[in-house]
């Protein structure tokens, strides 16, 4: 029986502080299967998957083995999927993922790893599939299966549209899934039109299967799959009905669950200040009414006839919730000076105020918040603009070709030269065989990455210019995990978090702006905020940081809810096209991911969007109307510890 506030949902959910505590839970629930067949003499049979999700998993399955010893001597193991024409070798097979994360750390003999392949002849491919069916069934069937949820509702690569009975196959990838893949490929044309993939009817004879989903990105489809009818048009829903299907997902991810988000309609709720305000911007938006035109019929006609009857008459409850939204909103992010400041989200003094805005790579502020960015410059703070990492992973070849072919055409047209006989242009020829010499898939040297990671200094300078801030105020980090390592393979280190710090402490910001606090952990700015965070612990003594406000912004693609914003920024029209003309300089971005983030729309439209669906929200609510809003959360120093 689930219990009440989990009556909307068909499918048992579990919902962990973070992902590393679910992760933990689901290892030690596959280690005591494996112990427990191996005490019988059997073998476990595990279904396992690949991508970032699964990533925490394995890692404490590694430390498990190391640590407590857990062999994985009697685990026979086979994998979801594979990119259809990937030889076993390529840096971003799932093969290699398998080995460089799991297998090739723990005892597992070879011979038990069953990994579909890339590489079968196409006329082979109906009988392979069907093979690897009937090798599972000789092993017993799967005795646990691990699943995560693609941004279509996919498991494995069961993409919208897969039956409910569905085998193993050959299957065409969607464009989203794609474009998804694309950054792990250096750029959309790379990633493989086709894969092998477990079908759903086969992942659905696993005897317990888990699903799990970090970070907001995903949260609507996971609702959908938990919460609406089963549907081929969202693979992940189809596991319904199976009784020993669980899903763990942090509470990022977890936040559009009706026992989250409308929590006054699955039970009795603790009315906080937060909670109030929830329940009345949602109403007010449910039945298409401001909220100062809110009557007590409206409350107890939507569930809320609990609230009149703890706090008051609708009267009152309106005009407190209606002020409370109404100052969020301020054209001052900076704090305004000589004013008021009571009923602002920022103090009045100091001023003018220094100002950190981190971004995992350049291009984030920008797209996330780049008319607070000019707000505040314009209004007299001290920005500074950091980039954790330079972002040459996502720099396309044919970029970087271009730039190294006009290096060396202009020496030779101009006749440049240099002084110790060694030109620029020669320099750029070198390291131009070196591109033309590899493969699209290959791995760039350093001297190709540091080429690249130029391409974007430069594009985040004329955007900064855009935004009228001079180019000195940014800071190139350059973390060195992201040089030396690879998407869904980076490796912070403490050398990376003393950076942070030593930024840190040489600003001493009164303000900070730093996203990554609800996306993926294992997705770069995820890992970015995990830096930052365990840089501002090392810095949390320090009498500065007490006078330091810490905002997030949420991310690319995405913005806070109505709820759940401390500070809204309008945006005039000016300043939003501003802003979108700055994101233009990201040019490396927009010929190589021109759809990456949302439907059939270029990213700048979306931010377009974003922002200007932000001021209707508050529109409908009852405030005045704007063109644009930028959101932030307030984030408070203790909850960071």
């Amino acid at each position: 029986m689930s219990r009440q506030e989990e009556q909307f949902e068909r499918i048992k959910t579990r919902v962990h502080t973070d992902s590393g505590e679910a992760a933990r839970i689901v290892a030690a629930e596959i280690a005591e299967l494996i112990e427990r067949k191996a005490g019988s003499g059997d073998q476990a049979v595990l279904g396992l998957a690949t991508g970032s999700t699964p990533l925490p998993v394995y890692r404490e399955l590694v430390r498990l083995h190391r640590e407590e010893g857990l062999s994985f001597g009697n685990v026979v193991t086979f994998n979801l999927d594979e990119y259809y024409g990937l030889p076993p070798d390529h840096p971003q097979s799932y093969h290699q993922y398998m080995w460089r994360h799991l297998f090739g750390q723990v005892d597992i003999p070879k011979e038990q790893v069953h990994i579909p392949s890339g590489m079968v002849d196409r006329a082979e491919v109906f009988d392979y599939c069907a093979d690897y069916e009937r090798k599972i069934e000789r092993a017993g069937g799967l005795d646990y299966q691990i699943l995560g949820i693609g941004r279509t509702g996919h498991i494995g690569f069961n993409v919208p549209g897969s039956t409910s009975d569905s085998k193993t196959r050959l299957i065409r990838l969607d464009s989203l899934t794609r474009r998804d893949a694309a950054r792990d490929f250096l750029g959309a044309a790379n990633v493989p039109r086709y894969a092998i993939t477990r079908g759903v009817g086969t992942i659905r004879k696993a005897t317990r299967i888990v699903l799990m989903a970090w970070g907001q990105a995903k949260v609507e489809v996971l609702r959908q799959a938990v919460e609406e009818q089963p549907t081929e048009n969202l693979p992940a829903s189809l596991l319904q009905g199976r009784p020993d299907v669980r899903f763990f997902v942090d509470q990022a991810a977890s936040e559009a669950l009706t026992r989250f988000r409308i929590p006054w309609l699955v039970g009795p709720v603790s009315w906080t200040v937060p909670t109030i305000r929830s329940a009345v911007l949602w109403l007010s938006r449910a039945v298409k009414k401001p909220i100062l035109k809110l009557q007590d019929s409206d409350y107890n006609e939507n569930g809320l006839g609990d609230l009149l009857t703890e706090v008051g008459a609708a009267y009152d409850l309106n005009i407190k919730v209606f002020n409370q939204t109404q100052h969020t909103i301020t054209g001052w992010p900076g704090g305004k000076p000589n004013a008021d400041d009571s009923n602002r989200p920022e103090r009045a003094k100091p001023f003018p105020k220094r100002v950190v805005v981190f971004a995992a790579e350049p291009d984030e502020d920008v797209l996330c918040m780049g008319g607070t960015i000019h707000r505040l410059n314009n209004q007299g703070s001290e920005v500074t603009l950091a980039y954790f990492t330079s972002g040459n992973l996502a720099v396309p070849d044919g970029m970087a070709r271009q730039i190294l072919s006009l290096m060396n055409e202009l020496e030779q047209e101009l006749n440049l030269k240099g002084a110790d006989g060694v030109s620029l242009g020669q320099v750029a020829g070198v390291i131009l065989k070196k591109l033309q010499a590899k493969s699209p898939q290959e791995d760039d040297s350093a001297d190709i990455r540091q080429v690249k990671s130029l391409v974007r200094r430069n594009e985040a300078r004329d955007a900064s210019r855009n935004l009228k801030m001079a180019p000195d105020r940014l800071r190139f980090l350059d973390l060195p995990f992201y040089e030396s390592g690879g998407y869904r393979n980076f490796q912070p280190t403490e050398k990376d978090e003393k950076i942070v710090v030593e930024l840190l402490r040489e600003i001493e910001p009164h303000q900070i702006y730093v996203s990554g606090g609800s996306a993926d952990p294992g997705s770069l700015s995820g890992l970015c905020f995990q830096l930052f965070r365990k840089a501002l612990q090392a810095v949390g003594g320090e009498t500065w940081l007490e006078e330091c406000y810490l905002w997030s912004y949420r991310g690319i693609g995405q913005e806070w809810p109505l709820n759940a914003i401390d500070m809204a920024v309008p945006l005039s029209p000016d300043e939003l096209a501003l802003k979108i003309e700055a994101s233009f300089q990201y040019r490396s971005q927009r010929s190589q991911f021109p759809l990456r983030h949302s439907g059939h729309k270029e990213i700048w439209q979306q931010t377009d969007d974003i922002n200007r669906s932000t001021a209707e929200a508050y529109n409908d609510v009852g405030m005045a109307e704007y063109e644009a809003i930028e959101g932030f959360k307030r984030l408070q120093p203790a909850d960071l510890f």
